[in-house]
């Protein structure tokens, strides 16, 4: 998968070095365990951290393409492209030679035939940086969907710093790690603005889009986006699109020189992409694909039921590696395991901003260090639910008319009522919460967003508020998610593909007709129809559950006395963000259960402003 740092600068006073484009690089080591490249020409220093997955020998980057003995374009590239080997193909039938097997070459070449055009033929999960030493011009480019992040932070004079990680960019001495009011809103949010990277001066590159740097300044340009067509196939054809679709993005994203396994819950979107893979790998004759279950200590005879998870996760998991005949393993974790430093703070060093997701966090870094030990790549099922609509706020009448982001909605979401009502906030200072005004700022994001949905003329209301939402957790929602299982990944050196990002996929069921997607009444109806036969009934008709965390009350004790040691005394960096009244009662011996998110929040925005020593430039005089 690998990670990319670097930096141009046009300004003679300020040229690029190799110790800082070097150290920058260093800094995301976890992403790339394999190899560490640097390549220096005129204005420009690309750095690269590998993890080898297409042809470990001879990938090696940053990847130089040169003209009469003299670079003529270089490249640090960082995910895959699954479609290379057709694109290879027709590279050559153009004249193209190749000293490699990587797909990281074929981009390369995809450059120089089509130009800026070639993102038009990339299939894949993508973030690059390209420099054009003919034009002395730099290209960021980031795939469809965002699956794979990139960072930038524009420089006086026209230059510019990048990497995959906000941490490469506040290597640099030039940058000081800050938030003003509405980076803070932003990460209090729970939706995540496109091009919004929360610290001052630095943006994400957009999903889809390009950024083209050079002494006359940079442009903006995006290459792709979902788009509203009419669909006019059948109920019968669109499930057997569907499949085709499916088996057909399954089978390019298992290809790989290292192995490969799947992450299974037991859920719906899982048990597809594993049985998926089992079925294809075993057509091939290869061995049983690998699966990888999580579990809590306490979820087997202990487990109790309530209003979002009616039943643990690992009896499902064995089930369908039964029936697929995968060679699985569950990971079983302990409250203590969860609340040691050794893995709750990798994972939020790794994730550089404060959640408040606390061991749904930390129970993915503990899983993906089990799977890394066997496999280098695993496959995940990330996005179904936003592509299908499966979460069951597609599906209540008060989420689908409300004036916000369904997910933030009433009875399911936190609403924008009022300060302190948001997913972690219960423990930050209401005067503060005033100040950053959370409930305007999603208002205001909410309808930028809606102003982006594409129209279908002559589309009913129901369709088209149903395509609003698919919208809305297409570009505000997924991206979160992404991110977290991105950097939950690349800290332990882990590759995670998530099939239904699939571009082709994503536009076919973007534009399927809402009563065709719950054909029978059920979130995700179209999905299951088109692999019922792949699955037993029991988990083709599991109802939808969320990611676990632990229930287990050891853990909650652990919080709360994290919780205390961290605000201890008037001087603990944190605390002037607290509300005293409410960080006494979530302290207290007998805590409300609805301060769990707000503590682990706390907790993590403690291990931030210690580690990064971040500038809140927000008036803090309430």
């Amino acid at each position: 998968m690998c990670g990319t740092a670097g930096w141009v600068s046009f300004d003679p006073e300020a040229p690029v070095t190799a110790p800082v484009a070097d150290a920058m690089t260093t800094t995301m080591a976890c992403r790339g365990p394999d190899a560490h490249g640097l390549w220096l020409g005129r204005h420009v220093a690309l750095g690269h951290r590998r993890l080898s997955v297409i042809d470990p020998a001879g990938g090696s980057q940053p990847m130089v393409y040169e003209e009469n003995g003299t670079p003529a374009v270089a490249i640090s590239y960082t995910g895959e492209v699954f479609n290379y080997r057709e694109l290879r193909h027709q590279l050559q039938v153009r004249g193209h030679g190749f000293r490699t097997e990587s797909d990281t070459e074929v981009v390369l070449h995809a450059y120089l035939e089509w130009g800026e055009d070639f993102t038009e033929h990339l299939n894949g999960m993508y973030a690059f940086a390209l420099w054009d030493a003919r034009t002395e011009e730099l290209l960021l480019v980031r795939d469809r969907l965002g699956i794979k992040p990139l960072y930038y932070h524009p420089l006086p004079g026209g230059g510019v710093l990048f990497g995959s990680e906000p941490k490469a960019i506040l290597a640099h001495p030039s940058v000081r790690p800050a938030i003003d009011t509405e980076g803070f809103a932003e990460l209090l949010g729970f939706t995540k603005t496109p091009g919004h990277a929360i610290y001052k001066g630095m943006y994400e590159l957009r999903p889809g889009h390009t950024l083209r740097v050079g002494r006359g300044g940079h442009t903006l340009r995006r290459y792709w986006a979902v788009e509203s067509h009419e669909h006019t196939d059948d109920l019968d054809t669109t499930i057997g699109r569907v499949r085709e679709l499916l088996e057909d993005i399954v089978a390019r994203q298992l290809v790989a020189d290292v192995p490969v396994g799947t992450l299974l819950s037991g859920g719906l979107d899982s048990s597809i992409i594993t049985a998926l893979a089992a079925r294809h790998r075993n057509t091939l004759g290869a061995p049983p694909i690998r699966s990888f279950a999580l579990d809590f200590d306490g979820h087997g005879d202990g487990f109790r039921a309530d209003d979002w998870r009616g039943t643990p996760d690992a009896p499902f998991a064995e089930l369908l590696a039964r029936h697929v005949g995968s060679d699985h393993r569950t990971v079983t974790l302990s409250p203590g395991q969860l609340l040691a430093p050794e893995a709750r703070e990798p994972i939020m060093r790794a994730r550089d901003l404060p959640f408040d997701l606390g061991d749904g966090d930390t129970s993915l870094y503990l899983l993906f260090q089990e799977v890394r030990r066997h496999c280098t790549v695993a496959l995940s099922g990330e996005a179904a639910d936003e592509v299908f609509g499966g979460y069951r706020w597609f599906n209540h009448p008060d989420t689908i008319t409300a004036d916000t982001f369904p997910w933030l909605a009433p009875p399911f979401g936190t609403g924008i009522s009022g300060p302190g009502s948001g997913p972690g906030e219960s423990l930050i200072d209401p005067a503060l919460l005033a100040k950053i005004d959370l409930p305007g700022y999603r208002t205001r994001r909410y309808h930028e967003a809606l102003a982006e949905v594409p129209r279908l003329a002559g589309e009913s209301a129901t369709d088209r508020r149903m395509r609003e939402i698919g919208y809305l957790h297409l570009t505000r929602f997924l991206p979160w998610m992404l991110d977290r299982k991105d950097r939950a990944s690349m800290a332990v050196g882990l590759e995670v593909r998530v099939p239904f990002c699939d571009h082709r996929l994503v536009s076919y069921v973007f534009n399927t007709p809402w009563a065709m997607k719950s054909f029978d009444g059920r979130e995700k109806s179209l999905l299951r129809a088109a692999t019922r036969d792949l699955l037993p009934a029991e988990i083709a008709d599991r109802v939808k559950a969320p990611y676990p965390t632990s229930r287990d009350r050891r853990y909650l004790d652990g919080l709360r006395a994290a919780l205390k040691r961290a605000t201890e005394g008037p001087d603990a960096p944190v605390r002037e963000l607290l509300d005293e009244s409410a960080l006494a009662a979530a302290t207290a011996d007998d805590p409300q259960p609805g301060y769990r998110t707000g503590t682990e929040l706390v907790l993590a925005l403690d291990f931030w402003l210690r580690g990064q020593n971040v500038g809140l430039d927000v008036d803090l005089e309430l």
